[in-house]
């Protein structure tokens, strides 16, 4: 037998052709709503999965997102997951039964896990992260500290709790399934001998951008928690007076903010990324479509040029320039090496970054404005007795200004301007996104270049007067102002990285206020008339 023919026993797991009975089952903690505290163990697991099994209403989308293509999702939703699970493990494929925080905590594990053995069919437990450590975390609240030792964890769901058993004043109550029994859970505690002074905090869809957190006492409970969301946690005892000295998740400068990136998908990737660390909820609208040029011909003989010597210098306006030169590069099967004797521009330092993944480091950047106007500051005249070629390659989007060319040729450059790519407006997004958009269901929207200011509006509408509007630079603070929006936020220099931390540094400004006024702590979208407050 040939090894391309060999099947290990993860593949006869794993493959569906290899008959009945060969199918495994992972029973997989996904953790309590915050997809980044899913472990690396699950993660492994969900790449490898041929089924998933899942109450897909309580499954971050994120997580599939770690699946491979092809994975069958079934959905608890629509059938016992027993008989789900059995199916799918008995037809021999590798199953993974996700379960909200860890399987072994408030699930019906056990009972799934029972059926596999009685079935025969092999399984596995993968912990996952408890909201009864993680909730608390996420709200700053420990549940030990020095002179708290000890954890009672009680599930109060199905009522009947002898609260007797846990009047001791000097542990942690932490309180499941409480979320319609507030009252009883209070009640029951005074009349165990708790103090009503006890400090008590509840917590809202913990570890999620939408958790909230009250700090009361015992008989304030009931009148400060009305209307707080499901799933919800009460924790009990002197930890509680911490969370104001150690909140750092609800306190972020963004926490909760609906953010708008008009971007292409690829180059709003690591600023969602950033928005996510202060705390915002980036949505993703793209804008633009970056097409290659109707005719090739011009790029073509641009990168005959490259090799053979034509030009002194290569300028780079965007991520998107340097992407279409490199895919031209590999249609000739050409690499870095091509760029030997040549000197490079770069606009930015994203741009930058591009190149030097492509192996390109850039020989002149901006040292100011990351614009146009800031390279043209920097970039040297042309000097026959020092630079044996005058001719500057520039390769660009077909609707770029002359700003650039008209410098460098102002410098004594000759420059070929040549269409790298075409920039067409996108299609409209879905229906809900363009009434929120007009509707302030937003609380920022981030506008990179004017052509986002025009084309958002164009496919979607203007923003809502509520919605914080945040500019790259200003020339699309003017355009944007053109349209009459009022421009809230602009980057001291002109990168999306700026700009981020600039909205933040707004956010932060505006929480302050908030806090010392006296205000409830409220996000823009939440002063629009009509609009849900948190209390």
């Amino acid at each position: 037998m040939s090894p391309a023919s060999k099947k290990t026993e993860t593949d006869q797991a794993t493959d569906p052709t290899t008959g009945p009975g060969t199918g495994t089952v992972a029973f997989v903690g996904m953790g309590p709503g915050d997809p980044g505290l899913l472990t690396l163990r699950a993660a492994d697991e969900l790449s490898r999965a041929d089924t998933v099994v899942v109450n897909q209403a309580r499954c971050h989308p994120d997580l599939l997102a770690r699946c491979r293509d092809g994975v069958e999702i079934l959905d608890t939703a629509e059938d016992d997951p027993v008989r789900l699970v059995a199916g799918a493990a008995e037809a021999g494929r590798r199953v993974v039964r996700l379960f909200a925080g860890d399987p072994g905590v408030s699930c019906d594990s056990a009972r799934e896990a029972a059926a596999c053995t009685r079935a025969g069919i092999p399984f596995e437990f993968v912990p996952g992260v408890s909201s009864i450590t993680a909730v608390p975390g996420y709200a700053g609240i420990p549940l030990t500290d020095a002179r708290t030792r000890e954890i009672r964890v009680i599930d109060v769901a199905e009522g009947g709790v002898d609260w007797e058993r846990f009047s001791v004043p000097d542990a942690t109550l932490v309180i499941l399934g409480a979320e319609s029994s507030v009252a009883d859970v209070a009640k029951g505690l005074m009349a165990a001998g708790r103090p009503d002074s006890t400090p008590v905090a509840m917590t809202s869809m913990g570890t999620t951008t939408e958790q909230e957190t009250v700090v009361t006492t015992l008989n304030r409970l009931v009148a400060e928690t009305k209307g707080m969301e499901a799933p919800a946690m009460i924790i009990v005892g002197d930890v509680v007076t911490r969370q104001a000295e150690l909140s750092w998740f609800e306190t972020k400068p963004l926490f909760g903010w609906r953010v708008l990136v008009p971007r292409t998908k690829e180059q709003a990737a690591s600023l969602s990324e950033q928005l996510h660390s202060y705390g915002a909820v980036p949505e993703e609208v793209p804008t633009i479509s970056v097409e290659p040029p109707r005719t090739p011909q011009q790029m073509d003989r641009a990168v005959k040029g490259l090799v053979t010597g034509r030009y002194e210098w290569v300028v780079f306006t965007s991520t998107n320039a340097v992407r279409a030169i490199r895919e031209k590069f590999i249609e000739y099967g050409l690499d870095a090496r091509a760029f030997a004797g040549l000197k490079v521009a770069a606009v930015g330092e994203q741009t930058a970054a591009a190149l030097v993944e492509f192996g390109v480091h850039p020989d002149l950047l901006p040292t100011g404005q990351e614009s146009s106007e800031g390279l043209l500051e920097v970039w040297p005249p042309y000097d026959p007795d020092l630079d044996p070629i005058n001719r500057v390659l520039l390769p660009r989007a077909d609707i770029a200004t002359d700003t650039l060319l008209a410098g460098l040729t102002e410098l004594g450059w000759e420059c070929d301007d040549v269409t790298a790519y075409r920039t067409v407006r996108a299609a409209p997004p879905p229906q809900p996104i363009r009434e929120a958009i007009k509707g302030g269901g937003f609380d920022a929207v981030l506008f990179t270049s004017s052509s986002t200011v025009r084309n958002l509006i164009g496919i979607a509408g203007k923003p809502h007067n509520v919605t914080v509007i945040a500019v790259i630079g200003p020339q699309t603070a003017k355009t944007a102002q053109e349209y009459g929006l009022r421009v809230d936020v602009m980057a001291e220099k002109a990168s999306v990285a700026a700009l981020a931390e600039a909205l933040a540094e707004f956010g932060a400004r505006r929480r302050a206020a908030q806090v010392e006024a006296g205000d409830p702590l409220r996000k823009p979208s939440q002063m629009r008339r009509g609009a849900r407050r948190r209390r």
